[in-house]
């Protein structure tokens, strides 16, 4: 007899990006910065670190509330800290989203979205983006049992009841593809939809655009951010989220105690205030992009515009297996991240790293097309 929850027991599971052991590969798999942060977060550490660790952190992480909350002109009840937004999306998920209730999610997106529903023993409902990583209009509606195409929608299995939707993820820039919705269609399915809408902002910061004015005129949208990955602080897991304060009270609720810890609050409070290293990083990061989605493009790949630090690649017309060119550039050192989504493509999620490891990388790309194996 099996102690698991049948749900439990019968997910996949979410698979993060491949790790290498040391310095073995060039990781430009998942999408981390690859600039080293900024040096007031590291001092923040040293300092707290030389104070001691023997003492819980602030509860709620109030000192980067209060440095956050300046910068996005709100409130730091406005605020809530977690142990990177994948920590922030699971408390949302816990809040909303009971068993057999419904969350809805574009596809291809983050997976995380689909496995977090289903450790809830809810369901989900994935919306098929349309071939030119636009929204169709089912995403802003009540779900019905059997909708059809040309919205490309998962079907349910059974009968949908209208009040079963009760949370939506949307992220903004998407993963894999780093496009980007515009804020006016947000507002419109927001306004449109009966339930709380996430925007997960992850890689907000290379768009230059945020939804954060949103969240100040509708109470029912809010926004996830991390550290890791504008911020270069992936190894610190810090992430927050940005809803109007009675959303607020109730996240905290259902988060953990002390869900971040000491080095993590202050090292996260002095990299968020540290606007000029934010832009300079992210103009650098930005260039290398543009110049990445450009060649892949001359070597025959269709790269949709991305507004993130990663691009996808997808050749169309080709005599090779996405997979075969993942496994060549492993084999010369690079890892990238190949994707395979169910009744949608695969292809390659490539990070944009500095520029000397994005043109090798891009070398090796044009080696393999040119017949290299």
């Amino acid at each position: 007899m099996s102690f698991i929850r049948p749900n439990v027991e019968a997910m996949a599971g979410y698979v993060p990006g491949e790790q290498p052991k040391g310095d073995e590969a060039v990781k430009l798999n998942t999408n981390e910065n690859p600039y080293r942060a900024s040096e007031k977060a590291y001092d923040a550490i040293r300092a707290v670190a030389d104070r001691g660790l023997s003492r819980y952190p602030n509860a709620v992480g109030q000192a980067f509330r209060e440095a956050a909350a300046a910068l996005y002109g709100v409130e730091p009840d406005w605020i809530m800290c977690g142990n990177g937004s994948d920590d922030i999306l699971t408390v949302l998920t816990r809040t909303f989203v009971g068993e057999n209730q419904l969350l809805r999610l574009p596809y291809p997106s983050y997976i995380l979205y689909k496995s977090l529903a289903e450790i809830q023993g809810a369901r989900s409902e994935e919306v098929y983006f349309q071939d030119d990583w636009t929204l169709p209009d089912y995403f802003s509606q009540v779900p019905t049992s059997a909708p059809t195409a040309p919205f490309r929608v998962n079907p349910l299995e059974g009968g949908v009841a209208p009040d079963s939707l009760r949370l939506v993820y949307l992220p903004n820039p998407n993963s894999p593809s780093g496009t980007l919705i515009p804020v006016e269609e947000i507002e419109k399915i927001a306004n449109s939809l009966p339930c709380p809408l996430v925007v997960d902002e992850a890689y907000a910061d290379f768009a230059g655009v945020s939804c954060v004015d949103l969240v100040k005129r509708n109470p029912r949208v809010m926004i996830t951010r991390t550290m890791s990955k504008s911020y270069a602080l992936a190894g610190l897991r810090f992430g927050f989220l940005i809803a109007q304060p009675e959303m607020i009270e109730q996240t905290l609720k259902v988060k953990d105690s002390y869900n971040c810890d000491a080095l993590s609050i202050a090292a996260a409070t002095a990299a968020i205030q540290d606007q000029e290293w934010l832009q300079a990083t992210t103009k650098k990061i930005v260039a290398t992009r543009e110049r990445q989605q450009q060649k892949m493009r001359e070597l025959g790949f269709v790269v949709p515009e991305s507004r993130a630090n990663f691009t996808w690649n997808v050749c169309p017309e080709n005599n090779f297996n996405h997979e075969e060119l993942y496994l060549f550039l492993k084999k010369n050192g690079y890892l990238v991240r190949y994707m395979k989504y169910p009744a949608w493509s695969d292809g390659l999620r490539i990070s944009v790293g500095r520029d000397e490891d994005a043109d090798a990388c891009l070398a090796l790309v044009e080696r393999f097309m040119n017949g290299e194996r």
